[in-house]
């Protein structure tokens, strides 16, 4: 098996004596003083003026005049200031403007960004969390793809929300779902192995049983996620990085949050649990308690437990098509308490952040999801009770490539549907 040279902002500066207000220096008449900054009256014709200006004046002999001093005459067109002097042009200062708005964009993005970090760190610590990695004895499978992401997803038939999912119990794993998210995480693959599979139980440190086979999901039972994790790493050949657990009350508070989810009832059946509902054949919404009871069905369906599954990953992907939609994304007090409710209701490993998971799910719509089931023969007896065999040759194909992170060639060489949600 396999194992894994500009101002500010760009702009360029002005040379030295020109910031742009116009201004030169004082002009010096021919007999080498100062002019007067007032114009000379002598020997012109009435009206005109004659001399020199102090600021944007001609200078002396240029430009049109009277009279021996080639005055130049005022501007024309009422363009000119006092004395004829024109008016300064006033230039905007876009370099300081753009610096002001860009430091006010600055500290809104900060603010903004500060408030984001700071609502993803409250999210993350009311998480509830566990190690279920230190218990493991033996080598683990290694790590062979870098990016890639393997998440064990454990449904738990526990209605105790006070449950310690590192302990055993006399809960049991009523779903248990690898999830593998490609290396680019463009796409996930989520494959479901049945409860009842017949597999190797190995057993770790304060166990009362182990070492043994059973069904898988009694690893569960026995020693916890610690067990259920070495369990599916030695069956399977592929290291988990994270463990995520879900019982039925937090999976019904969930669909709550998310305003309900659409499903298709594939047969009119009347469940088996109280207050026995009956589900009409066709397109349903669902509120939490009615998807919970709805997947929990299999007595009524020939093929029992394998339409169980089926089910349960059609509520997966309902619920991902949900949490992902702009109803949910676009609305701050949906998206909120859907978070909210997910921190209370799930039980993770000590490094998992749901914010980094969030953020890499955020554009994975379910049409980029992928359902499988962990091949097997069907059901056999073993022990004198009913069990589900594992396929060995099959199962083999399909971990190595999850470990190589090749699943996208795997689906097409063995094509499967997807489960309908709506």
């Amino acid at each position: 098996m396999a194992n894994s040279s500009g101002g500010v902002y760009g702009r360029p500066r002005k040379p030295n004596g020109d910031d742009g207000d116009g201004a030169t220096p004082p002009e010096r008449s021919r007999d080498g003083g100062r002019t007067s900054g007032r114009a000379s009256v002598s020997g012109g014709r009435p009206g005109s003026s004659r001399g020199s200006y102090r600021s944007g004046s001609s200078r002396p002999g240029e430009g049109r005049g009277s009279g021996a001093g080639g005055s130049a005459r005022p501007p024309a067109g009422g363009g000119g200031g006092t004395y004829g002097q024109p008016k300064r042009k006033v230039q905007p200062r876009w370099g300081r403007i753009a610096l002001v708005l860009g430091g006010l964009g600055l500290v809104l993005a900060l603010l903004i960004g500060g408030g984001v970090w700071l609502y993803g760190v409250n999210l993350n610590s009311k998480l509830q969390k566990t190690d279920p990695f230190s218990s493991i004895v033996g080598d683990r499978p290694l790590k062979t793809v870098d990016g890639a992401m393997n998440i064990l997803l454990v449904g738990s038939d526990s209605r105790d929300p006070d449950t310690d999912m590192s302990q055993a119990s006399s809960w049991r794993a009523d779903t248990i779902v690898i999830v593998h998210v490609s290396a680019d995480h463009q796409h996930a693959y989520l494959v479901s192995i049945p409860r009842d599979l017949y597999v190797y139980i190995p057993k770790t440190p304060g166990a009362q049983y182990g070492d043994t086979y059973a069904k898988i999901n009694a690893s569960f039972a026995w020693g916890g996620l610690p067990m259920a994790v070495q369990t599916v790493e030695n069956y399977s050949g592929v290291r988990i990085d994270h463990v995520v657990s879900i019982d039925f009350g937090g999976l019904k508070e969930v669909v709550d949050a998310l305003g309900g989810v659409d499903m298709k009832v594939d047969r009119t059946i009347k469940s088996i649990h109280k207050p026995f509902r009956t589900f009409e054949k066709g397109d349903r919404h669902f509120n939490g308690a009615e998807a919970l009871d709805y997947v929990r069905q299999r007595k009524q369906f020939p093929d029992g437990d394998f339409a169980r599954m089926r089910h349960q990953q059609a509520l997966l992907k309902a619920m991902l098509d949900k949490a992902t939609s702009a109803g949910v994304m676009a609305n701050p007090g949906k998206l909120n308490a859907f978070l909210q409710t997910l921190t209370k209701a799930v039980t993770v490993d000590k490094d998992f952040a749901l914010t980094d998971m969030v953020l890499q799910f955020r554009s994975m719509s379910s049409d980029k999801l992928t359902f499988l089931t962990s091949p097997n023969l069907g059901s056999a007896m073993r022990d004198g009770e009913s069990v589900v065999v594992s396929d060995k040759a099959k199962a083999l194909a399909l971990y190595d490539a999850m470990a190589k992170d090749k699943l996208d060639a795997y689906v097409k060489a063995n094509a499967t549907s997807s489960p309908s949600a709506s």
